[in-house]
């Protein structure tokens, strides 16, 4: 007998549950909602698992356990011990994968979460496309980045919410613990991270299960509601199965139920008006506080008739456009002054057959996918010209052995990109012998696999701004890795 709904004991700040869904016959999902054994910290994760009937079922099983057995007792430095924990769980499942080969496909992804109430802090860590949630002040912030193409797609903005619900490839991820024995040796293979958890903040954890099922708005109505943590998880949960159900779902809320503080309103000191002389009469023309003119470091900016202005500039615009003309024509040739420039005789330069093949490809593409093949392209390709991208968005795939590679008397970028291009992904190619490799625009390139050698620069990325505006922002620390197997899993 299948347990269709799995909830746990009620509490007053957490609850976790989980259910099967209307289309899938097992559940692959589990959580964890319940307090360290010295009561001091909250442990809350969604496990999503991968690999078929049994497969995912196990994995999610063996992450809960091994998240449990890492946490409790061990969280004096909190963020070492969820990425530690996130480590062993990934081993313990690669393990059971090598010792069954009925299992050998299996893996899950996972958000967990760490929740000092005491402190008003929690911590997280988190691979795949399970989410954190938080919920203050009726507003709803994902806190956590999915690890999915997708998921990628729909965090930068590139597709809305809508799309990604619906999109073919929504549940291929590229992270999952037990996809692989190295990943202690790759550098934040766990996302971790930490962020105030004020008093009346909410958490939801939840597998993609709800989320692609249920929207942003429809969440944070639930939410909002005034009703107990398990009937908010409950209608989650009925909402995603009255949407479709399809696949399993699982949601997990914690609350900081400690009163919010409150500050007291303090009264603004009253500002006595400046008195006027008895024997100064008010002036006839005076104007309002909105008409007076503005004032800048302690200077009256005093406002002028503008037609006066106006006419100034209007000359002197006309005095530099025909001073720019006459500059010109005196700098060309007088064979060239008044009349069309003959027409370059040099013959254009002729591409190589690989090159012209290859942008004939991606003139003529139907979709935004396109396969390259060593069986069609048995040599590398060589590249005397840049290719610009056209398309919004592209998929550039190589199956073999697919190696672009420079001409010797050719100093561009192999690729460029522009803010035209929503994202072009590169998978599983190689670039030999570039100045620069691929020319992007601030973060529309994605690279799954890819090799450079003998590139100075593999990838130069250029970034816009407001012009003459102050700006904020930063650069990811970490933007590429080394990656050692590029894999790929259909959930």
């Amino acid at each position: 007998m299948i347990l269709k709904v799995r909830e746990n004991v009620m509490a007053e700040n957490y609850f976790g549950i989980t259910d099967t869904g209307k289309q899938r016959s097992n559940n692959e999902d589990a959580y964890i909602a319940q307090p360290t054994s010295d009561g001091k910290y909250i442990i809350a994760a969604a496990i999503d698992g991968v690999g078929g009937y049994s497969g995912g079922e196990v994995a999610a099983g063996i992450a809960r356990v091994t998240l449990i057995e890492q946490l409790d007792g061990k969280l004096n430095n909190i963020e070492k011990a969820i990425d530690e924990a996130f480590l062993v769980a990934n081993d313990n499942i690669f393990q059971e994968r090598i010792a069954d080969k009925k299992l050998e496909s299996m893996a899950c992804v996972c958000t967990l979460v760490v929740a000092d109430v005491e402190n008003n802090q929690l911590y997280y860590g988190h691979i795949g496309d399970t989410r954190l949630y938080l919920f203050r002040d009726g507003s709803l912030v994902k806190l956590t980045n999915d690890h999915s193409f997708v998921g990628f797609l729909e965090d930068s903005g590139r597709l809305t919410e809508e799309a990604a619900m619906g999109h073919p490839k929504r549940n291929e991820i590229n992270k999952a613990l037990g996809f692989e024995s190295n990943v202690r040796d790759q550098q934040n293979y766990v996302e971790t991270g930490t962020s105030p958890f004020l008093p009346g903040d909410l958490l939801l954890l939840c597998s993609d299960g709800l989320t692609d099922m249920v929207n942003k708005h429809d969440l944070t109505e639930i939410l909002a509601a005034p009703n107990s943590l398990k009937e908010k998880a409950k209608n989650l949960v009925n909402l995603a199965n009255h949407n479709g159900g399809h696949d399993n779902i699982t949601a997990v809320l914690v609350k900081n139920d400690k009163s919010p503080a409150r500050q007291n309103a303090v009264m603004p000191a009253a500002i006595e008006p400046k008195s006027k002389p008895s024997s100064e009469p008010e002036p006839e023309n005076h104007r309002t506080v909105e008409e007076e003119e503005p004032v800048i470091d302690n200077h009256v900016i005093k406002n002028t008739n503008n037609k006066g202005v106006v006419t100034i500039l209007t000359l002197l615009c006309l005095l530099f456009l025909g001073s720019t003309v006459w500059l010109y024509l005196k700098g060309k040739p007088v064979s060239q002054q008044g009349s069309v420039a003959p027409k370059d005789t040099t013959a254009a330069k002729t591409l190589s057959a690989s090159q012209q093949k290859l942008m004939s490809q991606i003139a003529s593409l139907k979709g935004d996918t396109l396969n390259l093949s060593d069986t069609a392209y048995k040599t590398p390709i060589a590249i005397d010209s840049t290719i610009s991208i056209a398309k919004d968005t592209l998929y550039i795939k190589g199956k073999g052995n697919i190696v672009f590679k420079a001409d010797s008397a050719f100093k561009g970028p192999a690729f460029h990109l522009s803010d035209k291009n929503k994202v072009v992904v590169f998978y599983h190619v190689s670039f030999d012998g570039f100045e620069t490799a691929i020319g992007s625009y601030n973060n529309n390139l994605v690279l799954r696999g890819v090799k450079f050698s003998n590139c100075k620069m593999p990838v130069q990325v250029s970034f816009s701004t407001p012009q003459g505006k102050s700006i904020t922002g930063w650069l990811p620390s970490t933007v590429f890795k080394t990656d050692t197997t590029s894999t790929t899993s259909k959930k």
